[in-house]
């Protein structure tokens, strides 16, 4: 494969201009996470140390192979949407090797709100429990929670999504050989009991953990019985008297180690099904994305320039290269991983789709991981295209994509607006996971087409009722509409709604994906039964 020749004049005072504003992006990003990071107040972080516990950070890196990475999601799930609840909405979820096996950690956070569940933390709980079954990876719940924050309650309890499906996919990932093990850290009363006690195995911990369906006061409230937290739920209870639990530990630490015990008792990890080739460095230095990605989304960022800075040698094998050109597509690898790319250049006809179809289909047959890197406005409009056939051309992509039976990731490198969005594998489709720099953007469609839209239509109720507007009133009228379409489609609305997985650096961008695909690549492969092509 031949290397991308970059033409990117990096002393050029555009490269430097836009490398200054992307950086400030960056620290945005990283003060967010240092935010995520620190979760509950500083009195109730120390009431917790008090009481020699561990904090859930510190659980998940105690349990964690030494010096092994920890591929976090949903980190800024919930932030600004509660009151005093901190990003990450009382939950810590991710993908960490435990004695040599990756495992999804899902770890209540009892310094915010004693770790109730909020409606995103069950929607959080849930996205991480689905990652898990479709790879095939233990689950292991540390659990210290209240139970339900009943003030939330339409968005923790009643339907698919919330609560129950946890429980529910707990069941049948147990039925389908996918271990869950939970340890109970603390007090977790309601759903927190029932989820450990789901479990295959139960590590419980003496003077700490307890689990119970009510509380001691909902007990006495219930039935006017007085007892006790350890005669109610302790883990000397449940351990020789229910037998609830299976295992009983003295401290966080020692739960923690005979939770490693139990996986190295698991399932060996299956082989990868794929070569790895040796990986490479790129070219250029991805770190040199900051300067080309253009600070106004107006001015258009060369796709071709980004790739050249993500995949090994920067080597990059195209398909139909002068056909349908606002497509890329084409092989290479990241970190010795093979994948096929589909990156925009543009908008979308007819061509670009048939070209995608295609593609898409290739690496069906040949079991060829997918990565969508979007950075799309939609597809063309207009008479031209109509009658070419655009509807049609789009659903042939739309059909490949969603039919692709192989892992499909997507990257938001700019942004990714209407029908575009969706056949680039947004987040209805489906993709494996989905990743969001903190440039990016997605929405129904762009802040001012959206505004000149709205503002055309509400022209046209004016002329209909004799009257008319100033060019003031008109942009009155459009301000909020962007206003409104900006927020929205900003990459930490869809971080915080859990709309997108992780919202990452472009320079972690190359190790997030090669972590992902390896996951993947210890599943069986599955033939693609794609649907009807309109011809």
């Amino acid at each position: 494969m031949t290397p991308i020749k970059s033409l990117v004049a990096t002393q050029s005072e555009e490269f430097r201009r836009n490398r200054e504003s992307y950086l400030a992006r960056i620290a945005n990003l990283q003060s967010r996470r240092a935010t995520a990071n620190a979760a509950g107040s500083r009195k109730a972080v120390e009431l917790h140390k008090s009481r020699g516990q561990l904090l859930p950070r510190e659980r998940i890196a105690a349990l964690i192979d030494p010096g092994s990475p920890f591929l976090e999601f949903g980190h800024l799930a919930g932030e600004g949407m509660y009151e005093g609840v901190a990003p990450g909405a009382t939950m810590v979820t991710g993908v960490g090797m435990v004695r040599g096996r990756p495992c999804m950690l899902i770890a209540n956070d009892p310094t915010v709100k004693g770790g109730t569940l909020f409606g995103m933390t069950t929607k959080k709980h849930v996205r991480a429990q689905l990652f898990a079954w479709q790879h095939r990876l233990p689950c292991i719940t540390m659990v210290q929670s209240g139970g339900a924050f009943l003030p939330d309650l339409e968005n923790v309890f009643p339907d698919e999504g919330h609560g129950g499906s946890i429980m529910y996919n707990q069941v049948k990932m147990s039925s389908e050989g996918i271990v869950q093990i939970a340890i109970v850290h603390g007090p977790s009363t309601a759903g927190g009991a029932y989820i450990p006690a789901l479990c295959d195995e139960l590590v419980i911990i003496r003077n700490q953990g307890a689990m119970f369906l009510g509380s001691p006061q909902l007990v006495f409230s219930a039935t006017g019985e007085v007892i006790d937290v350890e005669r109610l739920g302790g883990a000397e209870m449940h351990c020789r008297v229910s037998g609830v639990a299976d295992h009983i530990a003295e401290n966080d630490s020692h739960a923690l180690a005979i939770t490693r015990n139990i996986v190295a008792h698991t399932q060996e990890w299956p082989p990868l099904r794929w070569t790895r080739a040796e990986p490479e460095e790129p070219l250029y230095d991805p770190a040199e994305i900051y300067g080309i990605v253009s600070r106004d989304p107006k001015y258009p960022t060369d796709s071709r320039e980004i790739i050249a800075r993500l995949v090994d040698g920067s080597r990059f094998q195209e398909f139909k290269q002068l056909y349908g050109d606002t497509l890329i597509c084409g092989f290479a690898r990241i970190e010795g991983y093979e994948f096929g790319i589909l990156c925009n250049n543009g908008v979308l006809f007819p061509e670009s789709a048939v070209k995608g179809a295609h593609f898409i289909e290739m690496c069906c047959q040949r079991d060829i991981p997918l990565l969508f890197m979007a950075d799309v406005a939609g597809f063309m409009v207009g008479k031209h295209v109509e009658r070419s056939g655009v509807a049609k051309h789009g659903a042939k992509m739309m059909t490949a994509m969603c039919a692709a039976d192989v892992p499909k990731y997507t990257l938001i490198i700019g942004g990714a607006y209407g029908a575009g969005y969706l056949a680039m594998c947004g987040r209805p489709m489906r993709p494996n996971a989905l990743l969001m720099w903190p440039n990016a953007r997605a929405a129904i469609m762009g802040p001012d087409q959206a505004a000149n839209t709205l503002a055309m239509v509400r022209e046209d109720i004016l002329r209909r009722e004799g009257r008319s507007w100033t060019e003031a009133e008109r942009e009155a009228y459009r301000q909020p509409v962007r206003q409104g379409f900006e927020e929205f489609s900003d990459a930490y609305n869809f971080a915080r709604h859990e709309w997108c997985d992780m919202v990452i650096d472009p320079v972690e961008t190359r190790h997030t994906l090669a972590m992902l695909v390896e996951l993947a690549g210890r599943t069986p492969a599955k033939p693609t039964r794609f649907g009807v092509f309109r011809m």
